[in-house]
């Protein structure tokens, strides 16, 4: 056993990390297993089995396919219809009547992952996603070989109720089987999915993930209870979502000013509509770039950063709805010497 391995362990107990432990656990007795030590090797397997918790079988190759994901403990904000959808999924599980299979489509940054992980907090299940890459194989066959594999260990699982799995961005495998610039190799990869899919032991709940719904599989949709779309924010609730985020911000960086007036403004006047994800990095990145010497330099960034029709026009700025202190802060200029030009433009 490497020295790295044993203080990888002791730093994980001493930290409560028990993903990071058991991940190096798996990899301690899967090293074993190479050196052809399958005694120790099993007998690591068995201890770490004898929780109610998933272990891919290392004897086979697919054992990478799987990865441990920690369950999400942040909130989550989501629009009336895509909360009022998520609850119905909570409730389609609780029901144990087999509908267990669904599809998250949407844009990059619009919390469809996050909200996978909340499902499974909710849930108290097990939430582990699939490594597409290491599914997909250059040789002829063997990505089809590796999906039936993959889906074997799945309906093999002592603890099925206590499982989701995650496939995120399933397109990766998904194409349409029509598309004539597809290979072949990943036609009949999707037609392995279609049947392992009708296969699936209905215990286990599967989410997939897509954003790039337009090009999916017809067949593949059909294969998934319900289809949530997560494309379905409104400006107002993307000022919420930003709203949440720039408080949370502002209670690590002390110096950033509040001025929630002209923060929804700004937030308003986004052109184009952001991803919740991507407006979150905005506002983190224009607080983390500031000046800490400037109480409200980060809303100028965002200003520019977010809005297509940003400006430093003094009339533009007016006409888009901002006061002088406003465009004070956005321009600096002093707020008498923005009412001075403002006036004596308005009599040109």
């Amino acid at each position: 056993m490497k020295k790295k391995s044993i203080l990888n362990l002791i730093k994980y107990y001493s930290e409560k990390n028990d993903v990071g432990f058991r991940n190096e656990a798996y990899q301690i007795a899967k090293d074993f297993d190479d050196a052809g030590d399958y005694q120790l090797s099993e007998y690591i397997m068995a201890l770490l089995s004898s929780t109610n918790t998933f272990v891919p079988q290392i004897n086979d190759k697919f054992s990478s396919f799987f990865k441990k994901e920690v369950t999400s403990k942040d909130s989550l904000f989501l629009p009336d219809a895509i909360l009022q959808d998520f609850m119905g999924v909570l409730n389609a599980i609780s029901h144990n009547v087999g509908i267990n299979k669904f599809l998250f489509k949407g844009k990059p940054g619009t919390g469809k992952t996050e909200a996978v992980k909340h499902l499974a907090r909710i849930l108290e299940r097990d939430l582990f996603s699939v490594d597409f890459s290491s599914i997909i194989d250059s040789k002829l066959g063997q990505t089809q070989k590796n999906i039936t594999l993959l889906f074997n260990e799945l309906n093999s699982f002592s603890y099925p109720d206590k499982l989701i799995i995650l496939f995120d961005e399933i397109d990766a495998i998904a194409l349409d089987r029509t598309n004539c610039n597809d290979i072949r190799e990943m036609g009949r990869a999707t037609s392995t999915i279609l049947r392992e899919l009708d296969n699936l032991d209905d215990r286990i709940v599967l989410v997939a993930t897509t954003n790039l719904y337009e090009h999916f599989d017809k067949a593949l949709i059909r294969r998934f209870d319900s289809v949530i779309d997560f494309d379905r924010y409104s400006i107002e609730d993307l000022y919420k979502v930003a709203e949440n985020t720039l408080n949370m911000y502002l209670n690590k960086f002390k110096f950033a000013g509040k001025n929630m007036k002209l923060f929804k403004k700004i937030i308003m006047q986004m052109n184009p509509k952001l991803s919740p994800g991507e407006l979150k990095n905005a506002i983190k990145t224009s607080i983390a770039f500031s000046d800490m010497n400037t109480e409200y330099d980060y809303l100028k960034r965002l200003y520019n950063t977010i809005c297509s029709n940003a400006s430093t026009d003094l009339k533009v700025l007016q006409q888009q709805g901002f006061t002088v202190r406003e465009i004070e802060i956005l321009t600096n200029i002093s707020k008498s010497q923005v009412s001075r030009e403002l006036k004596e433009g308005f009599y040109e």
